[in-house]
């Protein structure tokens, strides 16, 4: 199954996954709206091995040249990014 082919609900459940993963965290204890750096802790590391586990998960390299620091805020904020990237 590729990103295409996913709707928004499993887009983000995957995106979960993976980021909950990163950071150690329950998948439940994230949403939408929770901060990726205030509110997970997370730091420039943590930021490049989500991104790179991502790419591995979703089959896609995120493109450096539109990945800014606004894709990065919040859980939906990075699900928009990557629907974005998918062509989703």
């Amino acid at each position: 199954m590729t990103t295409t082919d996913l709707d928004r609900k499993q887009l983000t459940e995957r995106t979960i996954g993976v980021l909950a993963d990163v950071v150690r965290r329950e998948p439940e204890s994230l949403r939408q709206d929770t901060r990726l750096f205030a509110d997970l802790g997370m730091d420039s590391t943590n930021a490049l091995e989500l991104l790179m586990t991502l790419e591995d998960e979703f089959g896609f390299e995120f493109d450096a040249e539109t990945l800014e620091a606004r894709h990065l805020e919040t859980v939906g904020s990075l699900t928009d990014y990557i629907a974005e990237q998918a062509g989703g």
